[in-house]
């Protein structure tokens, strides 16, 4: 994009956010409005997985009864495990902490279908009980993304031993693992629940994945969460991408770093072509908002 174009835009905007002198800005009611309203038509459509995302986001915005009321009925006829557990994983997100037990439930399972989904929620919200079934699929899944999360899960949540244990694994699997859709998840996970120490492992990979942009773009907002300033560049870069995947996930992490200056195209992209990538600049907004805050918040 040339600077001719991107001043044009940052001076379009700049009238839905208002300068907030301690903490740098603020949405306005009728952005904020947009925001919540985004969400709202992502949570009531057709599409499974971006309404789980936009449930996350309203949960966020404090719209916790609207969402257990829209989704709790999904829940009781829902067959398949992997939806399943997007949908007890917002619920438990939106207060019901119950819906985690069903997460385990679906982990223990001799089927494998929702192992990942399980794993990767629980990271997400948390989990009753010792983490016993957390350990057991950490220490004995065939499948290494079931192990992946549950390792997350337990580097982000667990106190005791497990969680060293937990976060060598990660960053073992991001320095060794020769497939990009591998190693970057790593990186998505240390990228939130890391140290600016990991930034040199990070970046190590960066060569690996250059015939993958999607990794590439895992890898480098990974970077930006953790500070990066190279990262948080190509975050910027990123979310003018003429691929929607790069830019939804650019819209996530940039709400998660709290990167004010990315407001200008996450409003930009509330009126994006692809559902998933609205909804994730809405959550972003909001988020940012919602700062100062730490970006564990949303981890």
């Amino acid at each position: 994009m040339n600077r001719r174009k991107l001043v044009a835009i940052l001076l379009a905007v700049a009238s839905s956010v208002t300068a907030r002198a301690d903490q740098g800005w603020e949405l306005t009611p009728t952005l904020r409005q947009k925001c919540v309203a985004v969400l709202r038509q992502g949570l009531t459509g057709d599409e499974f997985w971006p309404a789980m995302h936009a449930a996350e986001s309203l949960t966020f915005a404090g719209q916790t009864q609207e969402v257990r009321k829209h989704l709790l009925p999904k829940l009781d006829t829902e067959t398949d495990d992997q939806r399943r557990c997007g949908l007890a994983r917002e619920l438990a997100r939106a207060g019901d902490q119950k819906k985690s037990t069903l997460l385990l439930d679906i982990l223990r399972k001799n089927s494998p279908h929702g192992h990942v989904h399980a794993a990767e929620s629980l990271y997400k919200v948390g989990w009753p009980g010792d983490g016993t079934d957390l350990q057991k699929a950490f220490a004995n899944s065939s499948d290494i993304r079931v192990r992946i999360m549950a390792a997350a899960a337990l580097a982000k949540y667990d106190q005791g031993p497990n969680r060293d244990e937990s976060f060598e694994f990660l960053r073992q699997t991001l320095r060794d693992e020769k497939d990009p859709a591998l190693f970057r998840l790593a990186a998505w996970i240390l990228g939130r629940i890391g140290e600016p120490k990991d930034c040199g492992l990070i970046r190590s990979r960066l060569e690996d994945a250059n015939d993958d942009a999607l990794a590439q773009a895992f890898l480098q907002h990974a970077l930006a969460a953790l500070g990066d300033p190279q990262g948080r560049e190509v975050l910027m870069r990123n979310l003018q991408s003429t691929d929607s995947s790069i830019r939804t996930y650019a819209a996530v992490f940039a709400g998660e770093s709290g990167m004010a200056d990315a407001a200008p195209f996450l409003i930009r992209q509330l009126d994006d072509e692809n559902l998933d990538a609205r909804i994730r600049a809405a959550g972003a907004l909001l988020a940012l908002d919602r700062q100062p805050q730490t970006s564990s918040e949303r981890r």
